[in-house]
């Protein structure tokens, strides 16, 4: 039986988002085995707090993401109207991931900025209308009809074939939400730099920017890929960007709690914020 270009096409394509699918599954696993014993050092003697609580969640629910991804690109659905469940699953696993690592970095400008009241309530209701269009943009544009399956025997996953301007918009938002707490991040860093020119603050300044670099870059890279590509190619990076900003995330606020650690053994005079969201203090 002969196939049509498009259908070898969305074929490939599909065996393509199972590799990149797989091998974030594998670097998830292969950081989680590498960071294994400083993580579970922090979790056992590290005190309780919501930050920690946020923590657990931003580093483990990848590993969801990960495991739903994987189910839908090795098995076979027929049923659109199940791809449309799975992805909706998936795409809400996904927001919820990217929500919990932007807190991390919410709670550090805040911090950096002296624990501004003001600023924390104006990012945080960006933020909160940021995440609003997002979740409304990703329902109300997809819809059962709209995903489709391969029709070469063999070949598992199902993608969204209509437009794809809901992932364009979700991450014009992000990086615009990125690029401001970018922005604030600079601002407060040049004005504090004479002030306060200790390690830990220029650490988590750098941490800060190395971040949102990452995730602007990111973002323009899922921006291209989703007007430019079709079929599943279109949102082949959408869990890549996902994955690599809660490891950040995660792996950032564990090297400061470290460093917060040897400093109070060394009997340094000096506070990382974070540990605990009640402790934050202006030396960020």
């Amino acid at each position: 039986m002969e196939y049509s270009s498009d259908e070898i096409t969305a074929a490939r394509s599909l065996q393509f988002a199972m590799y990149v699918d797989a091998s974030m599954a594998t670097i998830w696993v292969y950081d989680y085995a590498c960071s294994l014993h400083e993580e579970w050092t922090f979790l056992l003697r590290s005190h309780w707090s919501k930050v920690k609580g946020l923590y657990i969640v931003t580093r483990y629910l990848p590993s969801i993401l990960l495991t739903a991804n994987l189910y839908v690109s090795f098995t076979s659905n027929e049923n659109s109207s199940k791809c449309w469940i799975l992805g909706n699953v998936n795409s809400s696993l996904g927001v919820a991931s990217v929500i919990f690592s932007e807190v991390f970095f919410v709670l550090r400008t805040y911090a950096l900025w002296n624990n501004n009241r003001i600023l924390l309530a104006a990012m945080l209701a960006t933020f909160l209308t940021f995440f609003v269009a997002s979740f409304s943009v990703d329902f109300t544009a997809s819809v059962p009809a709209a995903y489709a399956t391969s029709a070469i025997p063999g070949i598992t996953g199902c993608y969204n074939s209509s437009t794809s301007f809901r992932f364009f918009i979700q991450f014009i938002l992000l990086s615009v939400f990125q690029l401001g707490l970018m922005v604030l991040t600079l601002i407060r860093a040049i004005q504090s730099w004479r002030i306060n020119p200790s390690r830990l603050h220029v650490v988590l300044v750098k941490h800060n920017i190395f971040y949102y670099t990452c995730g602007v870059l990111f973002s323009l890279m899922n921006i291209f890929t989703s007007l430019l590509l079709q079929y599943a190619y279109n949102t082949m990076f959408y869990n890549f960007q996902i994955v690599i900003l809660a490891i950040l995330a995660t792996r950032m606020h564990l090297h400061l709690w470290q460093m917060n650690r040897h400093a109070h053994r060394s009997g340094a005079l000096v506070c990382i914020p974070m540990t605990d969201m009640s402790s934050v203090n202006s030396t960020a």
